[in-house]
């Protein structure tokens, strides 16, 4: 076990130093697939900043500059001293091994993309599960050329002569590769031994785990106060709102604003799930004319947006004057929301995609009993908490629903035919098995636009509709689904031919980026 390292202590996070990497998300994703808890933090922490939030382990990212770059990112040297595992990836690997005495150098011996990699036998604690030979995946320029003092190296590659290196009795690992891309096999298997034999952890984050922890949080911060939670269906505010019930019980109410911008079906979907089968208190908001009134001739985007968050507002703070006694507010936050507030202590958080702003007369505390988890972690804790598996695996959904899904005006009978197209794509991709292997699946009413069509014996003038299926991880980027044409042409005849007003349908394969994956 490396110095420092404590298995009775589960709460210590295993932080990950960005320093300016793509992968920083990716590898804190990594590292809880290992049922190991980890958070992100700036490279500009000092070492007591660090020592503070009491880590079992140190990631370093990697990242795009050269360690002899006027301004590149760098760390403290004092992490080093701190007696805690520490591993650098790439860059981090270049920043370990020159900050403890090692050498950096610009060899002219590039490597990117899939390398070979020698590792020697046996390969210590971090290559111990690599067999001789090993596909890497590599990104840099820069090489260690020299180990620092106490190091062995592990492993090696044509081209560079340390490619990782070690020293184990200060819990000091480095590699030049990439083990947190699946383009390197066996990357996982590199993470799982820092953590498990480099940290001494144990694979303790589990869904059981996270759930009990956040119903004794909100029941510390709750006590027998009133609590409200703006409920839109989705993923995230279930599962929010769930984790509170099971901790406060009927001192939640859940208010669900039903502004009729939503799916087919998914209005009575949350009252049964919630009113019906948990016995959650539910309050529901039946405010559709309301919102269509607000909306008649707003055709852009930010005001659509604008519209929709007031009126938002105005109906919660009407459900909210018969509870004059809450105290909080549950909001579904995730962990990236928290990573993009750009804040360091993670205070500044993104208001709710439904709520648009917590109305500053209502005074309510919040209650975020999902800012520690990724989109993927908040599906398994619903899973755990028994939530439907057509909730849980619920596709993202904007907060102002379809109406930033329709180019134009947003009208009763510009929503049935989003609506109604939107029903057959989802239905098509659930009847292909594609709804776990995309991100998201919908489309988009140019309802501003009329296309010419052939209809029967005559010419139609009529709105086209656009298809977005995308895949991604966590919507930080997107790439467009490749559907297979029988599904795309059963989408396409089926629109065409069940909603009224529509004559003509297209794929968009534009990713992101350039693009974004909502029009709107």
């Amino acid at each position: 076990m490396a110095p420092g390292s404590r298995r009775d202590d589960p709460a210590r996070p295993v932080l990950v130093v960005d320093l300016g990497a793509q992968y920083a998300q990716l590898i804190a994703r990594r590292v809880r697939e290992a049922h190991v808890y980890s958070e992100i933090v700036p490279h500009d922490a000092t070492a007591a900043e660090l020592a503070r939030r009491r880590p079992a382990g140190l990631i370093l990212s990697g990242g795009p500059a050269s360690v002899y770059e006027e301004g590149a990112p760098s760390v403290d040297p004092g992490m080093f001293d701190l007696g805690v595992p520490v591993l650098g990836i790439c860059y981090g690997h270049q920043l370990m091994a020159r900050a403890l005495g090692g050498e950096v150098a610009a060899t002219g011996q590039r490597e990117y993309g899939g390398t070979a990699m020698s590792v020697d036998q046996p390969g210590g604690v971090l290559l111990a599960d690599l067999a001789g030979e090993e596909q890497v995946w590599m990104s840099h320029g820069d090489a260690v050329t020299r180990a620092p003092e106490g190091f062995r190296v592990t492993a090696r590659t044509e081209q560079i002569p340390i490619a990782a290196m070690e020293d184990p009795d200060r819990g000091l690992f480095a590699v030049q590769f990439h083990p947190e891309v699946s383009h390197t096999p066996r990357g996982y298997d590199v993470l799982k031994r820092f953590l498990y034999d480099g940290c001494g952890l144990l694979p303790d984050w589990t869904p059981v785990n996270i759930v009990e922890d956040a119903v004794e949080r909100i029941r510390r911060q709750v006590g027998d106060a009133e609590v409200l939670c703006a409920l839109s269906g989705g993923v995230d505010s279930s599962v929010a709102a769930l984790l509170v019930y099971r901790a406060v019980g009927d001192q939640l109410t859940c208010v669900f604003v039903d502004h009729g911008l939503n799916r087919e079906g998914e209005p009575d979907q949350v009252e049964e799930t919630f009113g019906l089968h948990f016995g959650v208190p539910l309050v529901h908001v039946k405010a559709q004319d309301r919102f269509l009134a607000k909306l008649a001739g707003v055709r852009d985007p930010e005001r659509k947006r604008r519209v929709i968050g007031e009126e938002f507002i105005r109906v919660f703070e009407e459900v909210a004057r018969d509870h004059r006694d809450a105290r909080f507010l549950v909001q579904g936050t995730l962990y990236p929301d928290v990573i993009e507030s750009g804040s360091r202590t993670a205070a500044n958080i993104k208001s709710h995609h439904n709520v648009g702003g917590l109305p500053e007369e209502m005074d309510l505390d919040l209650v975020e009993p999902l800012r520690d988890l990724f989109k993927d972690e908040v599906r398994q804790v619903g899973a755990e908490l028994g939530l439907p598996e057509e909730v849980v695996h619920r596709q993202p959904f904007p907060g102002p629903g379809l109406a930033v899904r329709i180019v134009g005006e947003v009208t009763a009978e510009n929503l049935e035919k989003v609506r109604g197209a939107d029903r057959v794509v989802r239905e098509e991709i659930r009847r292909a098995d594609l709804e776990r292997e995309t991100w998201q699946a919908f489309c988009v009413l140019l309802a501003d636009t009329r296309t010419v069509g052939v209809m029967g014996d005559g010419r139609t003038y009529e709105s086209p509709v656009i298809v977005r299926v995308v895949t991604s991880e966590d919507a930080m980027t997107a790439d467009w689904a490749r559907l297979p044409y029988d599904v795309l042409d059963r989408i396409a005849s089926r629109i065409v031919r069940e909603v009224p007003g529509v004559n003509r349908v297209a794929y968009d394969v534009t990713s992101k980026p350039p693009g974004t994956i909502e029009w709107e």
